[in-house]
């Protein structure tokens, strides 16, 4: 009996807090997983490790052309896109420049690049899922570049589930919109808070290896969010 090929998925920011633990859960199923992040993880099958850049067309198409030699003309089942981060700041803010950089570049950036792989790598029935943010569906005045660039991934989930998006046949576009996750540096820079109040990583990636089979996913240009209550985490899709 030949065995049946490894399922494949790409974990864009598998190096981060979330990413690692998609990338361990998955290789606990046996899939073959590439990380795409600024260091290497030495879990993942595979490694494309992206160059710091101010430009984004030149690190898209980094990114583009080393997923293009690892992959040919392989396709994989998911391409998961947790790569991100958080600033705060108001309109008025100091920071407000900088920090609205450093959003684009860590969401934005990262989920348009997602959004174009998954156009060329996805199989049909395949799962991209982006990170959007639960604060993002109403203003966010003391976090404005996190809440713009959060809403710009919502949007663009959206647009991913519309007919002529690019998306291969029958493939889902989902994001996730957490409240706070669960990770260590949450923990350290805000050590007073309730915890039972945080979804825990491996919560979420187990929601995406669920995602992985079609008739688990929500409709595709799904927003759902992760509603944590007393430890017990709930997927409630945002009524937009």
């Amino acid at each position: 009996m030949a065995m049946a090929a490894a399922r494949k998925v790409i974990v864009y920011g598998g190096k981060g807090a979330l990413g690692s633990k998609c990338v361990e859960l998955f290789k606990s199923k046996h899939w073959w997983v590439a990380s795409i992040d600024f260091t290497s993880n030495d879990e993942a099958n595979a490694n494309i490790v992206v160059k710091m850049s101010e430009s984004f067309t030149e690190q898209a198409e980094q990114v583009t052309t080393d997923v293009a030699s690892l992959l040919g003309e392989q396709k994989v089942d998911v391409i998961i896109c947790v790569a991100g981060g958080w600033a705060g700041g108001s309109a008025k803010a100091k920071s407000l420049y900088k920090n609205a950089d450093m959003m684009w570049k860590q969401s934005v950036w990262t989920s348009t690049i997602s959004s174009h792989l998954a156009t060329k790598y996805l199989k049909d029935d395949g799962l991209l899922t982006l990170t959007g943010a639960s604060a993002a569906l109403s203003g966010t005045p003391g976090m404005v570049g996190y809440g713009m660039a959060k809403a710009a991934v919502h949007q663009l989930c959206q647009s991913l589930a519309g007919e002529n998006s690019g998306l291969p046949s029958g493939s889902s576009a989902l994001a996730i919109l957490p409240v706070t996750l669960d990770t260590p540096m949450n923990r350290k820079s805000m050590p007073a808070a309730d915890f039972s109040s945080w979804t825990p990583l491996e919560f979420v990636a187990e929601t995406f290896y669920n995602w992985t089979d079609k008739a688990s996913r929500p409709a595709s240009g799904s927003l759902i969010q992760l509603i944590t209550t007393g430890s017990k985490t709930e997927l409630i899709p945002a009524q937009l």
